[in-house]
């Protein structure tokens, strides 16, 4: 099924191709869910020429496999790709081409990479062996440094409207109930796909947030149950949910059409601390699972909201917060 709101992106990137502007290095950029990994797939097929020229990404997209393909993403057993696999890759970009069509490289999450990974990359990013084509695939790109970005060409991927998506998922799967998920997802319809499993998860996430907030639920009772969820999908709830809050706060409730918060629950937060409690979320957003105790920060950021954000700035030590983050 086409990906219909990468119409613009597939027309400027064979608008490239025919002039001659194709860049060797790309960082495909944007939230989970918009479908920057099947661009990716697409990129790759039609350098390759690998089976039917599509005019757009599809869903499901299958990954490539060709001699002069190389996809690299973090090892099952670990959060990150490691400098091992990108020094095996620079070493393989520089044999010859088997087809003579060039060679391909994919790097995802590269926003995981190590430093001494993305370091190691440096050189083949700025100048890639014989007709080579870098695809970074980044989904926070906080996490990159600078000297990366510099070297390569930055394609942003957004969600398309909530109609667009909506519309999209609903000749996908005719009869679902799409809305909730989309707006949890923030309206990136391939994660809203994956949401539809968990709105029940998050259904009650939510209902121990509001609690928690009024007052109604213990902190570390909550902590304890959230704890046997994934780390990912908690973090990223909460994260979304603040942002959702920063614009009710900011306007008005229509302006954050996700929220799942209680206004008489987000009455009672300090505003000016806001930002600051979602900076403690995505500083444990990226951190590798099992560097820290899940339970002990997710009581730490609990507390702090049944306290009404009252001590949750900057200078406040988080509840131990910086210890909870050391590595284990």
């Amino acid at each position: 099924m086409d990906i219909s709101w990468h119409r613009n992106f597939a027309q400027s990137w064979r608008d490239r191709i025919e002039h001659g502007r194709q860049p060797h290095a790309v960082l495909l950029a944007g939230p989970v869910g918009v479908g920057k990994r099947a661009a990716a797939a697409w990129m790759a097929s039609a350098r390759l020429g690998l089976g039917p020229e599509l005019p757009l990404p599809q869903y499901p997209f299958e990954q490539p496999e060709h001699a002069d393909l190389r996809w690299i993403a973090p090892p099952e057993d670990r959060q990150g790709v490691l400098i091992e696999q990108i020094r095996e890759l620079v070493a393989a970009l520089q044999l010859t081409s088997y087809e003579g069509r060039g060679k391909v490289a994919i790097i995802e999450p590269a926003n995981t990479m190590t430093m001494c990974a993305a370091n190691s990359l440096l050189h083949t990013l700025e100048e890639p062996p014989g007709d080579t084509l870098l695809i970074l695939i980044a989904d926070r790109t906080g996490r990159l440094p600078a000297t990366v970005f510099s070297r390569c060409q930055r394609i942003d991927f957004a969600p398309p409207a909530e109609s667009e998506g909506l519309a999209w998922l609903d000749r996908l799967q005719p009869g679902s109930q799409w809305t909730e998920a989309l707006r949890f997802a923030g309206n990136a319809p391939l994660g809203a796909i994956a949401v539809a499993e968990q709105l029940d998860t998050s259904a009650a996430i939510s209902r121990d947030f509001s609690a928690v907030g009024a007052g109604k639920l213990s902190p570390v009772e909550v902590a304890a149950r959230w704890s046997k969820h994934d780390a990912g999908f908690v973090l990223d709830w909460l994260a979304r949910q603040m942002r959702q809050a920063v614009l009710a706060l900011e306007g008005s409730r229509d302006r954050a059409p996700a929220l799942a918060i209680d206004e008489s629950v987000l009455k009672r937060m300090d505003r000016r601390n806001l930002f600051c409690y979602l900076d403690t979320i995505n500083l444990l957003r990226g951190r590798p699972k099992g560097s820290y105790n899940l339970q002990f920060a997710l009581e730490g950021l609990l507390i702090d909201w049944a306290d009404g954000l009252a001590d949750a700035g900057r200078d406040k030590d988080l509840g131990g917060i910086n210890l909870m983050l050391a590595e284990r």
